[in-house]
């Protein structure tokens, strides 16, 4: 079994969580995900199962779209509503206008720092880690991408907007950073993860009703079938002369994925290769 799975993800289960409900189900220890979400997220998730995995890379560094709702005059020092309240003040003045003013002044690259409730490492040691206990740790920053950020819904006590961010964006973080902008304290209420890539929430199943899509329909590439020649040289991971001008393609024998390759240097190169053997 290989392809890909879109999965809507429900409240309170992590990724990981998701991931072995789902090697239950299929029978199959062989699933891994692109990108995980919290616990207090809901919506799209996509796993690679069997020899699609050797995708997760290449589906990993794809633009998201989230919906988020805000709880404002709180901050928690996970910088969401599950965190611990390490502040509150409820006596802010926001207004819809500046508000919608300093999201849209967020649009464009900057340097995020990572939340230190985060699984990211440091040292060897994630950032968590450092926080349970209370050990001081420099953050990083990681240049992020913010577009088509835009105000739905507001009121005295909350706020939802949509947004699309590059990969490795933190949305918990981006509220932050829009409370400090604003000297409002916000936190996260709700997210959920509408798009990753050229997939949508609106096509993804629950576990309960899984439907894998081959991988040969889920690269969004260039495909090339080869004879019995190439295919000898690509399965053994041989450079070979770029004749398509393309920055990725995938080579296919009767119509199943053998391998990806990529160019470089004005020749193709091995990214991926596949066992057909597997997939058939």
């Amino acid at each position: 079994m290989d392809g890909i799975i879109l999965i809507n993800k429900e409240k309170g289960i992590t990724s990981r969580d998701l991931v072995n409900m789902v090697c239950k189900k299929i029978n199959t220890r062989r699933v891994g995900h692109t990108g995980t979400l919290d616990p207090l997220a809901t919506g799209l998730m996509v796993l690679c199962v069997g020899e699609a995995l050797k995708l997760v890379e290449l589906l990993t560094n794809h633009d998201k779209d989230y919906i988020a709702k805000v709880k404002l005059g709180i901050k928690t020092d996970t910088y969401d509503i599950t965190g611990t309240v390490i502040e509150e003040k409820k006596d802010y003045n926001l207004n819809e206008n500046d508000l919608i003013k300093t999201l849209e002044s967020f649009n464009g690259e900057y340097l995020q720092e990572v939340p230190i409730y985060s699984s990211i490492k440091v040292n060897g040691k994630k950032l968590y880690e450092y926080a349970r206990e209370k050990k001081d740790v420099i953050l990083p920053k990681r240049l992020v991408k913010i577009s088509n950020i835009k105000l739905i819904e507001f009121n005295n006590e909350s706020f939802t907007f949509s947004v699309t961010v590059s990969s490795g964006t933190y949305i918990r973080s981006l509220i932050n950073d829009i409370g400090n902008k604003l000297n409002v304290l916000m936190t996260m209420e709700e997210l959920t993860r509408t798009r990753v890539g050229d997939y949508y929430l609106k096509d993804a199943s629950c576990v309960d009703n899984i439907q894998i899509i081959p991988i040969i329909d889920a690269l969004d590439i260039k495909k090339i079938e080869v004879d019995d020649i190439l295919l000898k040289k690509i399965s053994n991971g041989a450079i070979i002369n770029d004749l398509y001008h393309e920055k990725m393609i995938v080579f296919t024998k009767d119509n199943i994925p053998v391998a990806i390759y990529q160019e470089k240097d004005n020749m193709l190169k091995s990214y991926r290769v596949f066992n057909i053997k597997k997939i058939v």
